[in-house]
C-alpha cells in the first residue's frame, strides 16, 4: 500500500503555521472552559494588515474564508486571488459607507458590520438590482464610543420586528466589538460586558428571521477572543494573533 504525502508548504505557510497552531490551542482551551465543542467556533482570519501572498498562505493551512475591513483592499485581494484561480469566500468586517455598498456586495459573501437601517435598506436594494445574495450580520453598539457605529438594542429589535423579509439578504447573526482600553483588566471586563450583553440581546427577538432559526454571534478579536468564546461566540475574527511576530505581517 502506497502512502500519500501532503504537498510541501511554502515558506510563508511554514511561518504562519505556529501562530495558527497557537490560536487553535487557545480556542480549544476556551471552548473547554465554557463546556463547548471546538467545532462550535469558527476562526475567521482577518488579512487587512498583510499582502495577498501572505493571505494566500492561509489556504495551505485550511482557511478558505478570509476577512477584510476596507472596500479597496477587499477588491484588490479578491482580484489577486481570482487571477491565480484561488477560491476564497470573502467577508467584510469594517465600517461600510452606503456609497460603497454596491462594491462590497459584489465582492464578498458576508458583511459583519450592517450598523444602520439605512445601510440595510441600501444593501437590500443593491442586491435586488444586481441579483446578488448576501449574508449579513447586524452590528449592535453596546458600549458608548463615538468612533464606533451600530444599532442600539432598541433600534436593533425594532429592525428585527419590522424589516420586511428579503430573499436576497440572509441574516446570519449579530456582531459587536468591545472597546479598546489601555488597562488590560478594564478591557477584559468591558469585553465580557459587551459580549454577554449581545448574547442576552440575541435571546430577545424571534430567531426565525435568521439562517437555521438561530442567532449567531460574531464577537471577539485577537485581544479578547477567549472571553468571546466563553460568552458564546460562533465566529471570532483574528488578525494580529496570526500575523504579528510571525515574520509575515
Amino acid at each position: 500500500m502506497s502512502l500519500v504525502h501532503p504537498l510541501p508548504r511554502t515558506p510563508l505557510a511554514e511561518r504562519l503555521a505556529p501562530r495558527l497552531a497557537d490560536v487553535e490551542r487557545r480556542v480549544a482551551a476556551a471552548c473547554a472552559r465554557a463546556g463547548r465543542e471546538r467545532a462550535a467556533v469558527r476562526v475567521l482570519p482577518v488579512t487587512k494588515s498583510v499582502e495577498p501572498a501572505v493571505a494566500a498562505a492561509l489556504l495551505e493551512l485550511g482557511h478558505a474564508e478570509l476577512a477584510e475591513n476596507r472596500a479597496d483592499e477587499l477588491e484588490r485581494k479578491r482580484a489577486w486571488f481570482a487571477e491565480r484561480g484561488l477560491a476564497v469566500r470573502w467577508h467584510f468586517i469594517g465600517h461600510l459607507q452606503r456609497n460603497k455598498a454596491r462594491r462590497v456586495a459584489r465582492a464578498c459573501a458576508e458583511i459583519h458590520s450592517v450598523d444602520s437601517a439605512e445601510l440595510y435598506d441600501t444593501l437590500a436594494r443593491v442586491c435586488d438590482e444586481e441579483g446578488l445574495e448576501l449574508c449579513v450580520w447586524l452590528q449592535a453598539k453596546l458600549w458608548p464610543e463615538d468612533n464606533k457605529g451600530g444599532f442600539t438594542p432598541e433600534e436593533l429589535l425594532a429592525l428585527w420586528r419590522a424589516a420586511p423579509p428579503s430573499p436576497r439578504l440572509r441574516w446570519r447573526g449579530l456582531m459587536a466589538m468591545a472597546p479598546l482600553l489601555d488597562d488590560d483588566a478594564a478591557a477584559a471586563r468591558a469585553a465580557r460586558t459587551v459580549f454577554s450583553g449581545l448574547r442576552e440581546l440575541a435571546r430577545r427577538g424571534d430567531p426565525a428571521r435568521f439562517d437555521g432559526g438561530r442567532v449567531r454571534l460574531s464577537i471577539g478579536m485577537s485581544s479578547d477572543f477567549e472571553i468571546a468564546i466563553e460568552e458564546g461566540a460562533d465566529v471570532v475574527r483574528i488578525g494580529s494573533a496570526l500575523f504579528e511576530e510571525s515574520g509575515a505581517a
